[in-house]
């Protein structure tokens, strides 16, 4: 029987690989692939042109670092069951410092630290190019026997302003957490504030062709972003030489934004036969 066995063995692995049956082996270390989250690719259509060097007025970056937990920090945001991603909590937290003591047998204390809004989930980043009208440059070519050539020319300074589409607690917290996910999700440079000088000029061009009138409008494009935040009670739990974050009374609340995007300019023209 046992000069069989080798026989009998090799038989019963051909039967499993043919039949498409898994077979089990140890795990290689570090064979198991991670997936990370990848930026969304946004297309900007032909009729959007940049104008951070054309702009007169020029708009300050909204880029926001993202903060970097101290060591105690760090710490504590592992012993929480929620996800902490408010950079202000974030902030406060590594402000914070915590003595601890040999003799700290039987000390306990629990700190509240206030209602925070905790992570911002992101569900939908989509553009619309044409979010808010800035300009209209006109010209009346029907006297004339050639095309007439017109381009882009702001007439006014024009202040483009987005923001949360319903009320929430903590608003600006909120919004520091939407800007970032929409900002590393779409690579675009986003501000919920963005100013296109009075001057600002393009030298692209449109032709109004004989008899009709021609109409170049411009518009300020933003991004529409969509998702849900979480709030909670934060407590800080001191037991000993033991340092924790409990969270309590979890809420979570659906959100959306309007995000402009700086610099950028979305062209319309048209050439009719009649005054609009």
């Amino acid at each position: 029987m046992k000069k069989y066995f080798p026989v009998i063995i090799i038989g019963i692995l051909f039967i499993v690989l043919s039949s498409g049956l898994p077979v089990f082996a140890g795990k290689e270390k570090g064979a198991e692939k991670k997936e990370f989250p990848q930026k969304q690719t946004v297309q900007i259509p032909n009729s959007v042109i940049t104008i951070t060097k054309e702009n007169t007025y020029p708009n300050p970056a909204q880029n926001l670092p993202k903060l970097q937990p101290s060591e105690l920090t760090a710490e504590l945001l592992k012993t929480s069951k929620e996800k902490i991603e408010n950079p202000d909590l974030i902030k406060m937290l590594n402000e914070t410092s915590v003595n601890s003591t040999p003799f700290a047998f039987g000390y306990r204390a629990v700190i509240y630290l206030g209602r925070w809004p905790l992570n911002y989930q992101s569900s939908e980043t989509s553009p619309n190019w044409e979010y808010q009208k800035i300009n209209t440059n006109f010209f009346d070519n029907r006297g004339g026997n050639a095309n007439y050539q017109i381009h882009y020319v702001q007439e006014q300074q024009k202040v483009v302003r987005g923001g949360l589409t319903a009320k929430i607690p903590k608003a600006e917290q909120v919004k520091k957490m939407m800007l970032m996910a929409a900002s590393e999700k779409t690579n675009l440079p986003l501000a919920f504030e963005t100013i296109v000088g009075a001057g600002t000029k393009n030298d692209r061009i449109y032709n109004i062709p004989p008899k009709r009138l021609g109409y170049l409008y411009a518009y300020a494009p933003a991004v529409n972003e969509k998702g849900k935040v979480t709030y909670g009670e934060v407590y800080l739990m001191l037991k000993g030489s033991r340092k924790q974050l409990i969270v309590k009374n979890v809420t979570t609340q659906g959100i959306g934004a309007w995000i402009p995007i700086q610099d950028h300019v979305s062209f319309g023209f048209t050439a009719v036969e009649h005054p609009r």
